[in-house]
C-alpha cells in the first residue's frame, strides 16, 4: 500500500501511477544506460501533432536527477541525435572520464581548501593581508 501512495503522489520517487501508464499505453523500449535508467518513445517513432516530433522520456532508477542522463544518452532525449546509444557502434575513448552526476548539493560535493564546508578548519591567514579601518585612508 506504501509503494502504491509514494507512486501515487511523488514524482521525484521513479514514476508516477500516470507516467507508468503513459508508458504502458504508447512507449516503446529504447533501451538502459549504466545507471539503470530506462529509455523510453512513441511507439514506432509515431509524431506526436502537437510537439511535431517524436515523444522521448526517461524513467530514472531511483531519485530523479537529470544528470545522471549520460552525455550519449543527453543527446538522444533532446534530438540531437537521432540515434539511440543502443544503436550505435560507439567506443569510448582512452582519454574519455566516465560519466558521473552533478554532486552539488550532497555529501559528496567538492569543497575546496579553505571552504566553511571542509572536513579540515580553514587554515590560518599568512599575514599578507591588513583590515581595512575606517579614517586611515
Amino acid at each position: 500500500m506504501k509503494i502504491f501512495l509514494v507512486k501515487l503522489f511523488t514524482w521525484w520517487n521513479l514514476q508516477t501511477v500516470g507516467t507508468q501508464f503513459w508508458t504502458w499505453m504508447y512507449g516503446e523500449a529504447v533501451g538502459e544506460d549504466e545507471f539503470g535508467n530506462r529509455y523510453y518513445r512513441t511507439r514506432e517513432g509515431k509524431i506526436d501533432r502537437g510537439l511535431g516530433f517524436e515523444r522521448r522520456w526517461v524513467i530514472y532508477n531511483g531519485y530523479m536527477e537529470a544528470s545522471t542522463i549520460p552525455p550519449s544518452w543527453h543527446g538522444w532525449m533532446h534530438h540531437t541525435v537521432d540515434t539511440p546509444p543502443t544503436q550505435e557502434t560507439y567506443k569510448p575513448q582512452a582519454w574519455q572520464k566516465p560519466h558521473r552526476p552533478n554532486m552539488t548539493g550532497t555529501a559528496g560535493a567538492y569543497r575546496p581548501p579553505g571552504s566553511t564546508l571542509a572536513a579540515n578548519r580553514r587554515p590560518k591567514a599568512t599575514g599578507d593581508y591588513k583590515a581595512w579601518v575606517p579614517g586611515s585612508e
